[in-house]
């Protein structure tokens, strides 16, 4: 039995998944995991550093900013832009001519990027007081120290994501959707093992192990999958001058999307100590239900889009972009309201350590509030993004990104620092320029395909009624529960409170989806049954999805 198990589990590691949906699950869970232990991290971090050192923490998490930002502006640029497409038809060739464009791609970017992490490297004070010129001096010296590591970090991750590339043009997903959670092992062991000795910079080496381990993971299968790396500098090859070529625009859109977190990172600085670490924890827990409905769907979504607008079908394309907004919304919607109402015992299960005040919790769940409101605007701009881009659009994109990047940075500066809502503005702005870009989006694609019909609006109207009931049976038991049955102070009877409500309020939602006749409803519970069946989900049809960045595990 016990070799039958492991040998099974062999088998899953390294099958090919090649149905949208088995590859999209296979990636949702992963990462759903990963989520949960990152949010493991950052509760160590609360109870290392809030104590006292939450300076420490904000510079930490400033750190990650520019390493990040580099690495989507050069690595992750050219893999979505153009490496999987171009390396699977290379592959198409054989395994040695794919392996000759990998390993001149790889040369040639690593290369490219070692050149600007040097750069970053010699020139980090400056950069540091760049993103950040509010600290303080010694504070502006320890964020040029961890940016230096962060920048150590980079280089595993860039060779890390080619393999993922590579894997995933083999129609292997797990793998690569399991490195995160490496990641965030390596971190939680830095923490533990090294910051009674090293401080803040423990966890940073602890970002180094994790990169490393996020590498080595792949490792073993790619080269199962016939993958060899040789050192080329053939800037001529046609696949490199393609990526080359095909960079721009996309790693341009992705650095438009990092805008939220140098604003983040130049106004929270400069409020009272751990308001950056507090805005960071609220995103972590937003961020969760945007990546597990808004990416996966949208992911998943984007193959067929392609593959309709390629056929001409532009009825089918229209059809399939209302069914995905309306999936996205019908998970998202109620993903909010819940994580709006159970903010505070979300925020205290989660981040309640004991050197984590109740000040700080309470803020942190008035972040989480104005941030859970923006779940299904953020959820269903992955969907619409891809739409465009299924068009060969990428000018909409990048143009609404930069007016919403543009708007949080002025809303920002007007609620933080002219009425003075400190990092509960921050989120706010966030949230309003989230909606504008939204609604921007769904507008300019109505323009090319009539997104907004009755069809579309009336069952979303269904969910919204749906949802604001689902808040009220949320709320009232809660309080209920809160109040009079429980002693919440203790961990076990707050994790027994928010599950109970959280029960009582997904079965509201379903039996008022089940009276408004939301055919939603229906496919999430084809969905179940169909993942009930796992084994027979991870072995079909043929399309590669790209995973999150790399920038959704070091948030």
């Amino acid at each position: 039995m016990v070799t039958n198990f492991f040998r099974n589990g062999r088998l899953l590691l390294l099958r090919r998944q090649t149905n949208i949906l088995s590859a999209a699950f296979v990636i949702m869970v992963a990462y759903a995991a990963s989520g949960l232990l990152g949010l493991v991290r950052n509760r160590l971090l609360a109870a290392t550093f809030f104590s006292g050192r939450e300076a420490e923490l904000d510079v930490y998490f400033a750190a990650f900013v520019i390493p990040d930002t580099l690495f989507q502006l050069l690595v992750i640029g050219a893999l979505s832009a153009a490496f999987i497409p171009v390396f699977s038809h290379e592959l198409k060739k054989g395994e040695e001519a794919a392996s000759r464009l990998a390993s001149a791609a790889i040369t040639v970017i690593t290369i490219a990027f070692l050149v600007f992490i040097t750069i970053i490297f010699l020139a980090s004070k400056h950069f540091a007081f760049l993103i950040a010129p509010s600290l303080e001096p010694d504070k502006t010296v320890l964020l040029s120290q961890l940016l230096r590591i962060m920048l150590i970090a980079q280089i595993f991750f860039t060779l890390s994501g080619f393999l993922t590339a590579v894997i995933q043009s083999h129609q292997r997903f797990l793998i690569p959707a399991l490195a995160p959670i490496a990641y965030n092992f390596g971190i939680i062991t830095g923490i533990i093992v090294l910051t009674p000795s090293m401080g803040i910079f423990g966890a940073a080496i602890g970002v180094v192990i994790g990169s490393f381990l996020h590498l080595v993971i792949q490792i073993p299968l790619a080269r199962k999958l016939g993958f060899r790396y040789r050192f080329s500098l053939d800037f001529r090859h046609p696949g490199v001058q393609e990526i080359r070529k095909l960079m721009p625009p996309r790693s341009l859109t992705l650095v438009i999307g990092q805008a939220e977190r140098f604003i983040a990172v130049f106004i929270a600085t400069a409020l009272h100590a751990g308001s950056l670490t507090i805005f960071n924890f609220a995103r972590q827990l937003y961020l969760l239900p945007v990546t597990l409905f808004g990416t996966a769907i949208g992911q998943a979504s984007f193959p067929t889009l392609s593959a309709e607008i390629a056929s001409e079908k532009r009825e089918e394309f229209q059809k399939t972009v209302q069914s995905s907004l309306l999936q996205v919304l019908y998970l998202s919607l109620p993903a909010a309201v819940i994580l709006l109402i159970l903010r505070v015992p979300v925020v205290r299960i989660a981040f309640g350590a004991r050197n984590f005040p109740w000040e700080a919790t309470l803020l942190t769940g008035k972040t989480v509030a104005l941030l859970s409101i923006s779940i299904p605007t953020q959820s269903i701009v992955g969907v619409l993004t891809r739409a465009f881009y299924a068009t060969h659009d990428t000018k909409t994109p990048l143009a609404t990104g930069t007016i919403s990047a543009i708007t949080t940075a002025i809303l920002s500066i007007v609620l933080t620092r002219v009425m003075g809502f400190g990092v509960v503005g921050l989120a706010l702005a966030l949230s309003l320029a989230s909606l504008l870009q939204a609604i921007s989006l769904l507008i300019l694609l109505n323009r090319k395909v009539k997104v907004m019909t009755p069809s579309f609006l009336f069952p979303m109207g269904k969910m919204i009624v749906a949802t604001m009931v689902t808040g009220v049976f949320l709320w009232l038991p809660m309080r209920l529960i809160d109040s009079f049955i429980l002693d919440t102070t203790k961990t076990i009877n707050l994790i027994i409170l928010t599950t109970s409500v959280v029960a009582i309020g997904v079965l509201v939602y379903l039996n008022l989806s089940a009276v408004l006749h939301l055919e939603q409803l229906t496919e999430v519970i084809a969905l179940g049954r169909r993942i009930g069946n796992w084994k027979e989900i991870l072995k079909k049809s043929e399309e590669v999805l790209e995973t999150p960045g790399i920038e959704e595990s070091t948030s």
